[in-house]
């Protein structure tokens, strides 16, 4: 059997290229090698050789967060060189990544988000009455940062304007959300035409952490996450509708996984990923795995998906 000849990209130049690094190592370990050639390139040091090896690489892995790898930027880049790679294409890609317009889209769809007022740089001083009419304490996050970077829960007036200056670093647009306290929930999907919803997972940020942060998220131990969440079904099926709904709202492709809160049987879409974490803490990995997707399983699934996608579309373009 001839080996599918793949390319794994991980690092990039995101402020979560340590974690990028950390999931490539990872998956690389996880991928089955007399199935895979496997050859791995790091785009902040790669891409002139990626492009040059383009004719010998049937697909691509792309183990990517933040901007220029979750955002279509390297999405274009493959389809340019027609290499097919798991996950969203470039609208989706940066559909997904710009939070604002993530949102805006939700509200369009109908799926509940919370309220928000937006700023920029140009414009950094948010109207009182509105941040009024949001309340406190209330959320700052970057429009287009990763892995909750900038982010910031804000207890009262006074704290605003740090929280506001630390978002700016960041990013040069940022959301000011109504903060919601309520059970955090995570709901992953898998497919291409047929989409899956996978067991949902419940969030429990440890001792020191006021939300799902950074250090939560990658930090062994730092959360709890129950897999099957603690909730009924009812509940539990509209999850899988919402997390569906975000996917296609969204025009993802492949997989993602889509965050969300849950006070008084109320639920709230946050936002979505589409190339979620793969270390060993990651949440779409736990969650496959309740389904039956075994890490290197799930690996062989996103392949799959990623070529037979790129023959789809091939196919479409060629009539």
């Amino acid at each position: 059997m001839k080996k599918i000849r793949l390319a794994l990209l991980s690092g990039g130049v995101s402020s979560e290229r340590e974690v990028s690094l950390n999931s490539g190592n990872q998956v690389f370990e996880s991928l089955d090698k007399e199935k895979y050639d496997i050859k791995r390139y790091d785009p902040k040091f790669d891409l002139a050789k990626l492009v040059t090896d383009a004719p010998d690489i049937d697909a691509a892995l792309i183990i990517l967060h933040g901007p220029f790898g979750e955002d279509g930027t390297v999405q274009g880049l493959l389809d340019l060189l027609d290499i097919p790679y798991q996950g969203a294409g470039v609208l989706g890609s940066a559909l997904a990544m710009n939070k604002l317009i993530a949102k805006r889209l939700y509200r369009q769809a109908g799926i509940p988000t919370p309220d928000y007022i937006c700023i920029s740089i140009q414009h950094p001083d948010p109207d009182p009455q509105k941040v009024k009419d949001l309340g406190f304490p209330l959320v700052v996050k970057p429009v287009c940062a990763g892995s909750s970077v900038g982010m910031s829960i804000v207890p009262n007036e006074k704290e605003l304007p740090a929280a506001i200056e630390k978002g700016f670093q960041n990013d040069d647009t940022l959301i000011l959300e109504q903060y919601i306290k309520g059970t955090e929930l995570t709901c992953g999907v898998l497919g291409n035409q047929e989409i899956e919803a996978l067991p949902v997972i419940e969030i429990i940020p440890g001792e020191g952490h006021e939300f799902f942060d950074y250090h939560a998220k990658y930090v062994a131990g730092a959360t709890d996450e129950i897999c099957p969440a603690r909730i009924d079904e009812q509940t539990t099926q509209k999850v899988h509708q919402l997390a569906v709904e975000a996917h296609r709202t969204l025009c993802l492709k492949g997989y993602s996984r889509t965050d969300m809160l849950l006070k008084d049987g109320q639920l709230y879409v946050l936002e979505t990923n589409t190339i979620p974490g793969m270390t060993a803490t990651s949440l779409f990995p736990q969650s496959a795995a309740k389904a039956g997707y075994e890490f290197g399983v799930l690996m062989d699934k996103l392949i799959e998906l990623a070529i037979e996608e790129n023959k789809r579309t091939n196919l479409r373009r060629a009539q």
